[in-house]
């Protein structure tokens, strides 16, 4: 009988998972997902500036996965999990397994600071960029009918928290769109020295996990297209007009975007000693949850300690790591099918690269080889138009990507709310 194994989460670890294992007659498969759509978290930025439509990174489930007959999706969100009864409740319904896989990936994580929670905007998910494309265009507008001077400065900073990645882009890209596009199309903010960019981090470096050229580079860069840049500086509270410090100063702004750290989520029927740092599932080298018997998670949900040499501490919680656990993991399924060994997981290291600005970026390569600048910019074009999950997301996000190359614009700073929830 064929075994049914089910998913939880459809973005790179679960849909590499299932992927991997369609069309295999030993099982049949169901990826459960909040959302009927995969979408690609490193640009989820570009959404929520403007320079991208959801659609260039997002696909249906359902479209994706069609051509596979023994892959199924269930639009649902997990409520439970009953492993005595191999069994799992939805918000909408039940199911039966065989195994069950976590692959749901991370949440936003303020550190407790509830303020922060309510006030600040968040940058994980593909709704999160498209509140905050909206939240922020609106206050740009309302900027330029402001009379009081004060308001119209709170309105127009812009403090970002966090220096990896999406913090770096982020405050690139603002930098960036304060000397063109609001200078263009806003002449009631001909001033554009009103608009002030922050970036807030807690270390002593941006980009920390990368290596010194990069770290050296990308500060430089952003000084110069006008970031202040704040190191080791911890935020505190945020009351929705000032960011307090903790060190007792203080930016006064409407606008506090939250990219400086995530948690992975707990789950009803997982026992607590499953657990290990930021909630990370704690897996063997087979990616079995610990003091489960048919219970994996992979991707950033888990953590894998003192199994693979380069990463004894656990592995980094990016795309590559995801993409290579859901393909191992498939792998396994069928060997466990034919009664072969199980294979342990070896996380092989592509490098790491991150953006800046127009035509800047910084890329560390394997074998201590670093490339900035534009041809790192290109590279980095490459590296995402590939990893986009099909041919007209990438099509799509070149055409976009290449206008606001050569026009320094683009057109996509549309405001639209839905008025309900069904």
């Amino acid at each position: 009988m064929k075994k049914h194994i089910v998913i939880i989460g459809g973005g790179f670890a679960g849909i590499n998972l299932a992927n991997s294992l369609s069309k295999n007659k030993n099982f049949k498969i169901t990826l459960v997902d909040k959302n009927n759509y995969h979408f690609f978290p490193p640009l989820i930025y570009q959404v929520a500036t403007g320079f991208l439509e959801p659609s260039s990174i997002s696909y249906p489930f359902r479209k994706l996965l069609k051509e596979n007959k023994n892959i199924r999706f269930w639009l649902g969100e997990f409520v439970e999990v009953i492993s005595s009864e191999n069994k799992l409740k939805l918000n909408n319904g039940e199911l039966s397994y065989d195994y069950l896989v976590f692959a749901t990936g991370t949440q936003s994580n303020f550190f407790g600071m509830e303020n922060v929670k309510k006030h600040a905007i968040p940058m994980k998910t593909l709704d999160d960029a498209l509140n905050m494309r909206n939240i922020l265009l609106q206050r740009i507008e309302k900027a330029t009918i402001t009379k009081n001077k004060a308001e119209k400065k709170r309105l127009l900073t812009m403090v970002v928290v966090g220096g990896g990645p999406t913090g770096v882009e982020v405050s690139g890209m603002f930098a960036e769109m304060s000397k063109t596009i609001i200078r263009k199309e806003y002449p009631e903010l001909n001033d554009v020295r009103k608009t002030q960019i922050y970036l807030i981090d807690g270390g002593n470096s941006l980009l920390s996990p990368m290596s010194e050229k990069s770290q050296k580079y990308t500060l430089e860069s952003l000084k110069k297209l006008g970031v202040q840049i704040k190191l080791n500086t911890h935020v505190v509270d945020y009351d929705g007009e000032v960011v307090t410090f903790k060190d007792g100063s203080y930016i006064k702004t409407k606008n506090l975007i939250w990219a400086a750290g995530v948690s992975a989520i707990t789950f009803d029927g997982i026992p607590a000693t499953s657990y290990g740092r930021a909630k990370r599932l704690i897996v063997d080298e087979f990616n079995k949850i610990k003091d489960t018997e048919n219970i994996y998670a992979i991707g950033d949900t888990c953590i894998m300690e003192n199994v693979d040499e380069k990463f004894m501490q656990g592995h980094p919680q990016v795309a590559q790591v995801a993409i290579q656990q859901g393909k191992n993991l498939a792998q396994n399924f069928k060997n466990i099918s034919l009664n072969k060994p199980l294979q342990s997981f070896k996380y092989k290291d592509k490098g790491s690269m991150a953006i800046i600005g127009r035509a800047k970026a910084v890329a560390d390569i394997p074998g201590n080889t670093h490339f900035n600048g534009f041809f790192a910019w290109i590279m980095w074009l490459f590296v995402h138009i590939m990893s986009l999950v099909n041919y007209r997301n990438r099509l799509q996000t070149l055409y976009n990507w290449a206008i606001a190359y050569f026009t320094k614009d683009q057109s996509l700073r549309i405001i639209i709310r839905p008025k309900e929830k069904i």
